[in-house]
């Protein structure tokens, strides 16, 4: 069984593939294609460990840790590692880092929710947080919409700044960046709400993809009213905090928009709450593996 380490998971996870695998795997598990049971999660020395094992096409398990602290060091907030294996047999194909795929694959299921429900005509996008995964979303959301002005904000200016001035986009002020923008990604490590609903505009679309623990939020009561997508049900319920403490009910499952058994009105506000899942984390690890494959690049001979 071969070790994918991050640099060969950057070369062989491509994001031509995982956008349209996002979609595909968000469809079927809203179909029921999908066995995932609601993710384990330990507290340690004040951070998380996660467990998140999925099995349909694929099967795999990711193990997951955050800790928040590690912004004032030089390892990353978020590691993990994915065992994928034959759902057929049973037989251990792969262990490969899963820094980079949860990175990723985060910002592409955000790009199936902005193709699926923001405006097609959107063109103004601001991203709220200037780490890891406001990167991430830079590089994946143009895939689904052309953007004409891109606006970024952190709780520490001088982040905002060197972020904009790299990647030659606007740092505003948080109120200035959010209001009028079509697009609008929260991904922060806030755990109280900095997102007002009086600043969205109709028909504004907005991926929340922090606040990951049922006591935390970005969002406030205002902007939770407005139609609610999450990527689980079950997810929601027991983790997201911007969905629990709004006391809100999803209106759908992001698959459930993407199979057509449930549909958003053209023009309407919509909050996409991104926890994460392991469905999407098992088949971006099965695209890798598939690449290997296909190239030869890193699988044992015969494999």
């Amino acid at each position: 069984m071969e070790y994918f380490e991050e640099e060969r998971v950057r070369r062989l996870l491509r994001i031509e593939d995982l956008i349209p695998a996002m979609r595909q795997v968000l469809a079927e598990f809203s179909a029921g294609k999908w066995q995932q049971p609601l993710r384990g999660v330990l507290a340690q020395h004040g951070g998380f460990f996660g467990v998140m094992p999925a099995s349909g096409d694929s099967m795999g398990i990711k193990m997951v840790t955050f800790y928040p602290g590690n912004t004032k060091t030089k390892l990353p907030t978020h590691m993990a590692v994915i065992a994928l294996f034959d759902p057929a047999t049973g037989e251990p194909l792969a262990l490969m880092d899963g820094r980079y795929i949860t990175e990723m694959r985060t910002a592409a299921v955000s790009a199936v929710a902005t193709d699926a429900l923001a405006a097609p005509d959107a063109n103004v996008l601001a991203l709220l947080g200037a780490g890891v995964q406001a990167h991430a979303h830079l590089v994946m959301l143009p895939h689904v919409r052309r953007f004409d002005e891109i606006r970024v904000w952190n709780h520490h200016p001088e982040k905002a700044q060197h972020f904009a001035e790299q990647h030659r986009i606007k740092a505003m002020d948080l109120e200035a960046a959010v209001r009028d923008a079509d697009v609008i990604v929260t991904a922060t490590s806030a755990r109280e709400p900095i997102l007002k609903g009086e600043w969205l505009k109709p028909g504004a679309h907005v991926n929340a993809v922090g606040a990951s623990r049922p006591d935390w939020r970005e969002l406030d009561d205002d902007a939770m009213r407005n139609v609610v997508i999450v990527d689980s049900y079950e997810g929601a319920r027991n983790e997201a905090g911007d969905v629990i403490l709004s006391g809100v009910t999803p209106f759908a499952e992001l698959g459930e928009i993407l199979n057509g058994s449930k549909r958003v009105e053209s023009g309407t506000t919509t909050i996409f709450k991104s926890l994460g899942m392991a469905v999407e984390d098992v088949a971006a690890a099965k695209l890798v593996y598939d690449a290997a494959r296909r190239t030869g690049d890193g699988l044992p001979s015969g494999r």
